[in-house]
């Protein structure tokens, strides 16, 4: 029989780290993880504007069940992000209100799930952000057994518990723990060197010449050309 548990862990990130990654953002967070740990962009807000980031706290389901959603709430505190993944595809709706609720309660900051959710308008009114895979209405039961904090696969990336999630409308992305004072500490200096560019840009100077890429125009055979025009628009 297959063994199914509920890991009690306080694996985590400090909330430096959190903080320095929800500031930076997915795109710039990834880039600076070396273009690594993006969930799939099946992934997508319920609404637009939310940006969090927090310690996964991980769940493995049966599909179309929610029972393992309901026996990891007591696992989350204060900052953590709920990511819940399904043993085989699923897109049926099996978090809303209720559960937001009750995670509100206890600080969670939002959910990640490669399946469905429903009672949208509510979540939003909530203030509750929420990446899914689909938005259903579809109901669950409440019958099979699954794990809360173990390794799962969420939209093609693997997710460890205390892992660190940063989400806004760019997508989701996942910072093994191990790594996240580094990739702050890159962030940090990618989003001073994009500052300086865009200082550049904001005076008129083109990307072509900032990024040197005339040369590896020429080299790849782009040639300039001017349009033969009518006399009269000369």
């Amino acid at each position: 029989m297959t063994d199914h548990v509920v890991v009690r862990t306080r694996r985590g990130p400090s909330g430096k780290v959190v903080t320095a990654l929800a500031k930076s953002g997915v795109a710039t967070s990834h880039e600076a993880h070396g273009r690594r740990g993006l969930l799939g962009p099946e992934l997508r807000p319920i609404y637009p504007g939310a940006r969090i980031a927090g310690r996964a706290v991980t769940v493995l389901s049966h599909p179309g069940d929610n029972l393992m959603i309901h026996a990891s709430i007591e696992q989350c505190r204060e900052g953590d992000i709920l990511v819940v993944a399904t043993t085989s595809r699923s897109t049926d709706g099996m978090f809303g209100d209720l559960f937001a609720t009750q995670l509100l309660h206890r600080g969670v900051r939002g959910l990640v799930t490669d399946a469905g959710v429903r009672d949208i308008a509510d979540l939003q009114a909530m203030g509750f952000p929420v990446w899914s895979r689909a938005v259903h209405a579809q109901g669950t039961a409440k019958a099979v057994a699954g794990s809360v904090n173990v390794p799962i696969v969420v939209a093609g990336q693997l997710v460890n518990p205390g892992d660190i999630i940063v989400a806004d409308d760019d997508g989701v992305l996942c910072v093994p723990l191990t790594e996240g004072e580094a990739v702050v500490e890159a962030a940090a200096k990618r989003e001073a060197g994009e500052e300086a560019k865009r200082l550049r840009f904001r005076e008129g100077e083109l990307g072509l010449d900032l990024y040197d890429m005339r040369p590896q125009l020429e080299r790849l055979g782009v040639r300039y050309v001017d349009a033969d025009e009518p006399e009269e628009t000369r």
